[in-house]
């Protein structure tokens, strides 16, 4: 059976804006040898996965640094320290990047972005009967353009190559979940 590894020593490394990067000392416990890991100590994230009353999804198009794209995703952010909860996180995020709010915020399930790398986890919100209230309130670093896209399309989108977002086609999959259910 596999077994957690022991860890004998961790450092702090790197300390940026989004997180920090620190190195591990663990022993392998088939081996009993020592290696050395490198992890991304990042905050949680939310995504939100917004449905109108028309069934239309509020997704959010915007510049992405990592791959120099404009991407077209669901509204999402990082935990802030204050936050009580996910969804407490998902709605301020919603009404921020897109002036819409709703009802019925809950969690439709929770991953972990990338464990061989990264220590955290993004939970999807599925927040209904979605509608235009607010105005938005972007952070410094955003630009960012709402679009309703009716949630029949979902598939389509992922199949098409529109969606190249992991975390928003795993959103699309919670959803799909949830409604066979």
């Amino acid at each position: 059976m596999i077994q957690p590894w022991k860890t004998k020593s961790t450092k702090q490394l790197a300390n940026y804006r989004i997180a920090t990067v620190s190195s591990a000392i663990r022993t392998n416990p088939r081996t009993q040898r020592d290696h050395e890991f490198y992890v991304m100590n990042c905050p949680d994230w939310v995504n939100i996965l917004a449905i109108t009353p028309n069934e239309e999804m509020v997704m959010v198009e915007q510049f992405r640094h990592g791959t120099n794209t404009v991407d077209l995703e669901i509204p999402g952010g990082v935990m802030d320290p204050e936050d009580d909860s996910a969804l407490v996180t998902g709605i301020r995020e919603l009404r921020e990047e897109t002036g819409y709010e709703g009802v019925d915020a809950r969690i439709l399930g929770e991953i972990a972005p990338n464990p061989a790398i990264m220590n955290n986890y993004c939970r999807t919100v599925l927040i209904e009967q979605c509608e235009l209230k607010h105005a938005t309130e972007f952070d410094s670093g955003e630009d960012i353009q709402t679009k309703l896209i009716p949630v029949c399309e979902m598939d389509h989108l992922v199949a098409s190559g529109a969606i190249q977002h992991s975390l928003v086609v795993v959103a699309f999959y919670h959803y799909k979940l949830l409604k066979q259910l």
